[in-house]
């Protein structure tokens, strides 16, 4: 789950990492009065979605008078935001940031990832902040600077010290900067977070260390033990049919292409879509049912993979291990009379009553394309999207 930049901040607050003076705004009006609170004659009015790179699509503005404050919101609120991040498309901006402005000496990286192969959350820190990290890694990765925390004593103060030193903090600085790190590593940890980012950390003309940006993601499986975490997601930034996937316990990602895929196993979904990509089609979704589906989830399914428009034919590619065929055949039974199936349908079933799954298919009178393996699968779908017609 991801959560805007205001809301990462207030969590950055709540562990004690130093963030600028600022307010979340709706409306222009409440951009203006939070600029005229806030004080001062410099601030930035900042998009608000869930993406990186909003200032490079325009979305982060430098205002010296509360009528500069005003144009940049007027011009912000409600635009389609288009960064690196977000596709071509964009997304809506529907809150801002307004903060105080801040006098930048120098801007560094923080980070904070799970290390899947030390299993140990890493502190990720460069010189070169406010820059995209991928490129500095793939350029110069002797920047990048890591440091993993022992899961029982937390992030070593010495090695923090030791890290802020090597991205060049200035030495009267050091002490705070570890304190810094540190902060970050709890918020990260007691927060159940995935992801934690600061870019850019900056060094400010008072001399001071201060999280300029900052973004956080977190574990959806986790979030049953963290309900103020979980209160902050925002379904407007979501695919409405992700949101409506995640209400009936499917996962689901929306793609480009015009195949739907119904499949049991994240595994076996990402080797269906490549198949079909084997095949010269395109996979308009990833879904996976799971190991529990029953008739209602996989009608649900069936819903959710006809809602987009794109779609010219539906594979099913069922493993019955823990799932039997029977079951997932059923469903595919009823759910394709129910949403009155336009578009050709190919299913694949290999274990757990499989003959009786295909003959449950065989016998509902339904155009269902039988296929003998994942290959004739994906043949058969794509041959089928190519003449298909909603």
């Amino acid at each position: 789950m991801k959560i805007h930049e205001y809301q990462a901040k207030a969590l950055f607050r709540k562990f004690g990492v130093p963030v600028p003076r600022g307010a979340a705004c709706f409306s222009v009006g409440e951009a203006v009065e939070a600029a005229r609170n806030l004080g001062g004659g410099r601030w930035v009015v900042k998009a608000q979605i869930h993406a990186g790179g909003r200032g490079k699509g325009g979305g982060v503005k430098l205002a010296r008078s509360l009528d500069e404050v005003r144009e940049h919101a007027s011009r912000l609120l409600g635009m389609r935001l288009v960064t690196p991040q977000t596709g071509p498309g964009g997304q809506t901006v529907r809150r801002l940031l307004v903060e105080e402005g801040a006098e930048i000496v120098q801007e560094y990286y923080i980070g904070m990832v799970v290390d899947r192969v030390t299993q140990r959350v890493c502190l990720m820190a460069s010189s070169e902040g406010g820059v995209d990290i991928e490129e500095v890694a793939a350029s110069a990765p002797e920047k990048i600077h890591k440091l993993h925390a022992d899961p029982e004593t937390g992030l070593g103060e010495a090695d923090a010290r030791a890290t802020a030193r090597a991205i060049g903090v200035p030495q009267a600085l050091v002490d705070e900067a570890a304190a810094l790190f540190g902060a970050l590593y709890r918020c990260f940890w007691e927060t159940d977070a995935s992801l934690a980012e600061i870019n850019p950390l900056v060094l400010t003309g008072e001399g001071r260390l201060v999280a300029l940006d900052a973004k956080m993601n977190f574990d959806d499986n986790a979030l049953f033990r963290q309900p103020e975490i979980a209160a902050l997601r925002d379904l407007d930034e979501e695919d409405p049919l992700e949101v409506e996937a995640s209400r009936h316990e499917l996962s689901y990602i929306a793609l480009d292409g015009d195949i739907a895929c119904m499949v049991n196993g994240a595994g076996l979904a990402m080797a269906t879509m490549d198949t079909i990509k084997l095949f010269g089609g395109a996979p308009a979704n990833f879904l996976d049912v799971g190991g529990g589906a029953t008739a209602e989830k996989v009608t649900a399914a069936f819903r959710i993979m006809l809602a987009n428009p794109k779609v010219r034919a539906i594979l099913v590619n069922i493993f019955g291990g823990i799932m039997r065929c029977d079951t997932i055949a059923t469903g595919v039974v009823a759910a394709a009379r129910e949403v009155h199936l336009s578009v050709p349908l190919v299913v694949r079933m290999k274990g757990t009553n499989e003959d009786l799954g295909r003959r449950i298919l065989a016998e509902s009178g339904l155009p269902i394309i039988a296929a003998d393996d994942m290959a004739d699968a994906a043949r058969k779908a794509v041959a089928a999207a190519a003449g298909g017609r909603r």
